[in-house]
C-alpha cells in the first residue's frame, strides 16, 4: 500500500512571530494534563514551510482569525507603548476601521494561500464586524481569490453560531460548496456559544452546508455521537482534543477511538491546530488510537478532507 496522502485542516498563521493570540490562547477546558506536549514554532509562515518541509504533509488548509476584542485591545497596547491611554474618540476611530481591518487581513491570507500550491485559504468571518449581506458579499469575492471557505470562533467572538447576521454567509457557503469550519467547545459560562448543538438552527436551516467542527466536540464531546446522527452532512476534526486524551474533561485514547469509530470515520479529518501542535506528533496519537482500520485511519489522515472540501491538491503533492 503507498504512502497515505496527509492533509492538515486545521492551521494558523501569524504575520508576526509576536503576536500576542500566539502565547495569550489559554486551553482550559479539558483540566489539567502535565504531559501535554506542545509546538514551539512561532506559527509564520516560514515556520509552517520548515514543518513541512520534507515531511509527510501534502497540503494544508490554513484559517483566517480576526477576533474584533483583540484588535481593540492591540491598539490599546500600542498607544500604552508611547505611554498614551486610548481615549474615546480614538476607540471609535479604531472600531469603525475594523471592517477594513478584516478585508486586509483576509486579503494576507488568501495571498500567503495562493503563493503556494501547497495550501488552501479560509477567511475569518465576523458577524459583528462585516455581517449580513456585506459578510456574504466579501466571501463570493474571497471565494473567486481561492477561498474554500470561512473560519469563525463562536466563544472568542462572542456570537452564537445562529446570529441572523450570519444567515448570508452561510447561505452562500451552501450554495458555493464551500466549508465553515467553526471552533466547538465548552465556555466557562452560558451561554455555550460552541456547544455542537449550538450549531442545529444552522443546519436545520442549510442542510446542505458542509459544516466543519474542529476539535471534536472539545469538552462537549459527549454531545457528538447525538448531533452527527442528528445532522449528517457535519464533519469534525481531531486537532488538539488528541493531544489532550486522558485529561478529565477529554475523552481517553479508548473513548475517542470508539467516538470517531462510532460518528463515522468517513466523517473525520485530520488537523493539528499549528502552532500548538505539531504535525508528527499529532499522527503519532492518531496511529495510537484504536477502534480504527488501516484504511479508515489512511480517510482521516487526507482522503477525507479531499473529498468533503473539494480540495484541489498539485499532482506533484508527496
Amino acid at each position: 500500500m503507498s504512502d497515505p496522502t496527509v492533509v492538515d485542516v486545521h492551521v494558523h498563521l501569524f504575520a508576526d512571530a509576536a503576536d500576542p493570540m500566539r502565547d495569550g490562547y489559554e486551553i482550559w477546558e479539558y483540566g489539567a494534563l502535565p504531559t501535554v506536549e506542545f509546538g514551539e514554532r512561532r506559527g509564520t509562515i516560514d515556520d509552517l514551510v520548515d514543518s513541512l518541509a520534507g515531511g509527510p504533509c501534502a497540503h494544508c488548509v490554513v484559517l483566517g482569525m480576526f477576533v474584533p476584542d483583540a484588535e481593540m485591545a492591540e491598539g490599546r497596547r500600542s498607544l500604552e507603548a508611547v505611554g498614551r491611554t486610548m481615549d474615546k474618540l480614538e476607540e471609535a476611530q479604531l472600531r469603525r476601521s475594523l471592517p477594513d481591518r478584516l478585508r486586509d487581513y483576509n486579503r494576507w491570507v488568501l495571498a500567503t494561500a495562493n503563493a503556494s500550491t501547497d495550501l488552501t485559504a479560509l477567511i475569518a468571518a465576523d458577524p459583528s464586524v462585516l455581517g449580513g449581506e456585506a459578510g456574504a458579499e466579501h466571501l463570493r469575492a474571497a471565494a473567486e481569490d481561492g477561498a474554500r471557505g470561512i473560519k469563525v470562533h463562536p466563544v472568542l467572538q462572542g456570537f452564537l453560531p445562529d446570529d441572523p447576521r450570519m444567515e448570508p454567509t452561510y447561505t452562500a457557503c451552501e450554495e458555493l460548496g464551500l466549508t465553515v469550519l467553526s471552533h466547538s467547545g465548552s465556555t466557562p459560562t452560558a451561554p455555550q456559544f460552541a456547544d455542537p448543538f449550538a450549531f442545529s438552527a444552522v443546519m436545520e436551516a442549510h442542510p446542505r452546508l458542509h459544516l466543519l467542527l474542529a476539535h471534536l466536540g472539545g469538552a462537549c464531546w459527549h454531545h457528538v455521537r447525538e448531533f452527527a446522527a442528528t445532522f449528517p452532512a457535519v464533519s469534525f476534526d481531531l486537532c488538539e482534543i488528541i493531544a489532550w486524551t486522558g485529561a478529565p474533561g477529554a475523552p481517553t485514547a479508548e473513548e475517542l477511538g470508539l467516538l470517531i469509530h462510532d460518528i463515522g470515520p468517513d466523517r473525520v479529518l485530520f488537523g493539528t491546530d499549528f502552532p500548538w501542535y505539531e504535525l508528527d506528533r499529532t499522527i503519532d496519537q492518531l496511529m495510537e488510537l484504536p477502534h480504527l482500520s488501516d484504511e479508515e485511519r489512511r480517510g482521516i489522515l487526507g482522503e477525507n478532507a479531499i473529498r468533503r472540501m473539494g480540495l484541489l491538491l498539485d499532482d506533484t503533492a508527496r
